[in-house]
């Protein structure tokens, strides 16, 4: 059926149009009307943006960019188990605050607090929604509208122009700059510190690294020097990471466990991270600390539901019983460059050319910045859009570089690099434009 061109249709004409099925018709009418609203052609607008509309956006993808910790598709990706336990709590009724002993009211935070010091070796332990949350709550309940002294070679900024300094502010805080952006001694903060008491603020340089003629006090140094004045010494150690990283052929990244132990009387970190759970803002410190951040106002508003503590319990007893390795985060990074090689071979073989050859998996999320693990990539010959765009269609995300798309497999499941073999068959044989 050939609409007119020289005025728009009637949105309930072109519905129909594009749709016969009663149940997606709502779909249809809210395509149609975006359609007749934009010059063009409205019945081939209306058909793309139904498809669209039809589609659930969080639809799942294939994950080969590159990037393990990939900040637009989510970051950390969960354990099988664990996604059971977040669909299991999701599904049912859950004794989110409910003492299943005494039959009185409980606290949530129970489920996972015995965890985090368990592994942390903290006093006591708080989760909110997200790490950013995290420093709010902290200062707003520790500083007190006080003064909050940190470097100026740690005054970062998060992304989406988040900005430390202006989260230490809107939290209700004074803050002190102290030292040069390259090099700050601890003589710095002993000099900018009042006799009122105080915080000294350490934040993790995540998502970039300074090098060269650098200098940053050492975190048990500044945890001494905060007690000896009476003041609160807060570690925002950024990835949350439990591991020895090393092991992963990754530099050394301080654990939570460390931050602790040097002193901090208050540590915190992001969930989805190098912990590699569900996103949340995880706080362990002194009990008395802790105690403060609780009964502060911010903490009800921040606090997480029963889907976030049923993934960040179910991934905290993974590394509990020892079995890191199959966090996707830690498995990722483990996967040997022979059977990533091996996978490789398996995608040039389905498109039927390319190149197969060294690359990087950069880690992401804020972690490690520049730094990398090695890996085989496959390289299709190609870097048009139109292919891309097919492959993104299909729920597989590379990256185009040097002229090409490249596909690195480290991050993609068994299942998932049979997936992306059947996708790049079919675009190559030209089987179908709707993969």
């Amino acid at each position: 059926m050939n609409l007119e061109k020289s005025y728009p249709p009637g949105v309930d004409k072109l519905a129909r149009l594009i749709n016969d099925d009663a149940d997606l018709h709502v779909y249809a009418v809210m395509a149609a009307r975006e359609a007749v609203q934009a010059n063009g052609d409205w019945e081939a607008m209306a058909r793309e943006r139904f498809l669209r509309r039809v589609s659930p956006g969080l639809s799942p993808v294939i994950n080969m960019s590159g990037v393990v910790l990939h900040t637009g598709l989510g970051r950390a990706r969960l354990a099988p188990e664990v996604a059971d336990a977040v669909a299991s709590a999701a599904g049912s009724h859950s004794p989110v605050e409910y003492d299943l002993d005494s039959g009185q009211r409980g606290d949530r935070q129970d489920h996972v607090r015995w965890l985090l010091t368990e592994l942390t070796g903290a006093e006591d332990a708080l989760v909110v929604n997200n790490c950013a949350a995290a420093v709010v709550l902290a200062l707003s309940a520790v500083a007190g509208g006080g003064v909050v002294a940190l470097s100026r070679g740690q005054m970062v900024e998060i992304g989406g122009h988040f900005r430390m300094p202006d989260i230490i502010k809107m939290s209700g805080c004074q803050l002190v700059e102290v030292g040069c952006t390259n090099r700050t001694h601890l003589i710095d903060f002993e000099t900018a510190m009042g006799e009122e008491p105080g915080v000294l603020l350490r934040c993790h340089q995540s998502n970039f690294a300074q090098v060269g003629f650098v200098s940053q006090p050492d975190p048990a140094e500044l945890a001494q020097l905060a007690k000896s004045r009476g003041w609160r010494f807060v570690d925002d150690l950024g990835s949350g990471c439990l591991v020895d990283t090393v092991r992963y052929g990754l530099p050394k990244e301080r654990t939570l466990r460390e931050a602790v132990s040097d002193g901090a009387d208050l540590v915190l970190a992001s969930g989805d991270k190098l912990l590699g759970g569900p996103q949340a803002g995880i706080l362990v410190g002194s009990r008395e600390m802790i105690g403060l951040c609780k009964a502060h106002p911010l903490a009800r508003a921040m606090r997480v539901d029963k889907l976030t503590l049923a993934g960040l319990e179910a991934t905290l007893r993974m590394y509990l019983e020892g079995r890191e390795t199959e966090i996707p985060v830690w498995a990722a990074c483990s996967k040997s460059l022979d059977e990533i090689r091996r996978d490789c071979l398996a995608l040039k073989k389905a498109w039927g050319s390319g190149v197969v050859g060294i690359g990087t998996t950069e880690l992401g999320g804020g972690s490690f910045p520049g730094v990398g693990v090695p890996t085989w990539r496959f390289g299709l010959g190609t870097g048009t859009e139109d292919v891309a765009r097919r492959l993104r269609k299909a729920g597989i995300i590379g990256r185009i570089e040097d002229g090409q798309i490249w596909l690195d497999p480290r991050t993609a499941t068994t299942e998932e690099i049979r997936e992306a073999r059947w996708v790049l068959k079919a675009i190559r044989e030209n089987e179908s434009d709707e993969i």
